[in-house]
C-alpha cells in the first residue's frame, strides 16, 4: 500500500465500518442503486477509456465501468482492505477481467500522469483531508479534456423522507461516526465550486438529482439494518437497551409508511457534478 495522509479515515474504513460495508455488500449496493444510473450515464465511459473510481469501496460501479470499458482499464482504489477484498472477490466471480483495485490514499496516490480519460466516485471523494490537494492529485491523473464526475449528498433537510422516518433516533445522533467524518464537507454547491476552481477544474456543473434510497424488504428488515450500520452502532454504544428498543419500535412504525413490493424505499437527494481537466 501506497502511503496514506488521511490516517483517521484509513483506520476508520479498515475497522468495524469498513468490515461491516464488505459484509453487506450486496445491501449497500441495493441503498445506493438509484446512484449508479445518473453517475455512469454522466461519466459517458467509452468503449476504450481507461477509468479511475475513487473510494471504489466493494468495486460494484467500479465493474460497472469496466463493463462499458471494455476494451480499455479500470482501476478502484479505495483505504478499505476488506472493501477492497469484497470487490477483488466480486470481479472475480463476475469474470471482469479489466479491472484493479488498488489500496491507497487517491488524496497522494502516485497514479500515472495523463493516464485516464475519466475519474469517478460514487461518494468516496467526500472524505478526503484536504479536497483540493486530492483533487490537484485527480487532475494530475487526468488527461488534458479528462472528465471528472462524482455524486454526494445534497444537505439534509428537516422535512425529508429521512428526517420524517428516523426522527425518533435524531436526538441519539450525537456526533458522527470515525469513518462517517467528512460526508458533509461537499453538501454545498459554493464550496464544490471553491474547491474545483482552486484545484484547476473548469466546466463546473453541479446538478441536483433524486434518487430511490432502499433500505430493506420491510421496516423490520430495514431496521436491523440500519441500526448495525457504524454511525448508529456508534452513537447508541452507551445507550441502555430498553432506550435502544423504544427507539427501533418507533423507527419501525415510521417506516411502515414507505414500504413497498420493491422495499422501503425513502427519497434522496444528491449532486451530480462533472468538471474537466483543461
Amino acid at each position: 500500500m501506497q502511503g496514506i495522509v488521511n490516517i483517521q479515515q484509513s483506520e476508520a474504513w479498515n475497522g468495524h465500518e469498513g468490515q461491516h460495508w464488505a459484509e453487506q455488500a450486496d445491501r449497500y449496493d441495493t441503498m445506493a442503486e438509484g446512484i449508479n444510473g445518473p453517475l455512469l450515464a454522466a461519466a459517458g465511459i467509452g468503449e476504450r477509456d481507461r477509468v479511475l473510481d475513487v473510494g471504489c469501496g466493494t468495486g460494484y460501479i467500479t465493474r460497472q465501468a469496466a463493463r462499458q470499458a471494455a476494451r480499455g482499464t479500470v482501476l478502484g482504489v479505495d483505504l478499505s482492505a476488506p472493501m477492497l477484498a469484497r470487490a477483488r472477490a466480486a470481479a472475480a466471480e463476475e469474470g471482469v477481467a479489466n479491472v484493479t483495485f488498488a489500496q491507497g490514499d487517491a488524496q497522494v496516490h502516485p497514479f500515472v500522469d495523463s493516464g485516464y480519460d475519466v475519474a469517478i466516485s460514487r461518494g468516496g471523494v467526500m472524505f478526503f483531508s484536504d479536497h483540493v490537494a486530492a483533487f490537484v492529485n485527480l487532475g494530475r491523473a487526468l488527461r488534458s479534456g479528462g472528465r471528472l464526475v462524482f455524486a454526494g449528498p445534497q444537505p439534509a433537510g428537516s422535512a425529508g423522507d429521512h428526517a420524517r422516518a428516523f426522527a425518533a433516533l435524531g436526538p441519539l445522533m450525537r456526533e458522527p461516526s470515525p469513518a462517517a467524518r467528512g460526508m458533509g464537507s461537499l453538501t454545498d454547491p459554493d464550496r464544490i465550486h471553491e474547491v474545483l476552481d482552486a484545484a484547476g477544474f473548469v466546466d463546473v456543473s453541479i446538478a441536483p438529482v433524486e434518487v430511490p434510497v432502499v433500505w430493506g424488504r420491510d421496516a423490520s428488515d430495514a431496521v436491523g439494518f440500519y441500526f448495525a450500520t457504524g454511525p448508529v452502532r456508534h452513537n447508541l454504544a452507551e445507550v441502555l437497551p430498553a432506550a435502544v428498543e423504544r427507539v427501533r419500535d418507533d423507527v419501525r412504525s415510521a417506516l411502515r409508511e414507505y414500504e413497498t413490493p420493491a422495499g422501503v424505499r425513502l427519497r434522496g437527494g444528491i449532486w451530480l457534478v462533472t468538471a474537466t481537466r483543461p
